[in-house]
């Protein structure tokens, strides 16, 4: 199957052996992985991923025919892991073989940006808590308890 949506983790070496072609002189991965952004001054600790399974699939594989038409890419594999993922983890793996390097990276990158724009795959952080010891409390503004005037 060269589209997946799954809550296993994600390997690198089995995308890989999707993409296996002696008639591609290229093979591109690019592994989507959970960062520790912060926002706020609050860190990330994890990422929540759902997704509509069978419209997600549906859309995969047109972005799969998409690009094999478009760049002539031989092989395409596209998988994307749902449920709590921890920083560090794989949450996107896009694969392509193609007979020309230019082909293969210009897949690969028509088809990340394409999945997430288009794909129904949601996400949503979870924030790593601040010790306790360092919790900011934030003071109230001037206007907190005044009466207008």
């Amino acid at each position: 199957m060269s589209c997946e949506i799954t809550s296993r983790p994600l390997t690198i070496a089995r995308v890989a052996r999707q993409l296996e072609d002696d008639a591609s002189g290229a093979v591109v991965l690019f592994v989507g992985r959970v960062r520790p952004d912060t926002s706020r001054g609050r860190r990330v600790s994890a990422l929540d991923y759902e997704a509509d399974r069978a419209m997600a699939l549906t859309r995969l594989r047109a972005l799969e025919r998409r690009a094999r038409q478009r760049f002539g890419a031989r092989r395409v594999h596209l998988v994307h892991r749902i449920g709590r993922l921890r920083v560090g983890a794989a949450s996107v793996i896009v694969g392509v073989a193609a007979p020309h390097r230019s082909a293969a990276f210009g897949a690969a990158r028509f088809l990340i940006e394409e999945l997430k724009r288009d794909v129904p795959i949601w996400k949503s952080d979870r924030w790593a808590r601040a010790p306790t010891g360092r919790r900011r409390r934030r003071r109230p503004s001037p206007s907190v308890g005044r009466s207008p005037g």
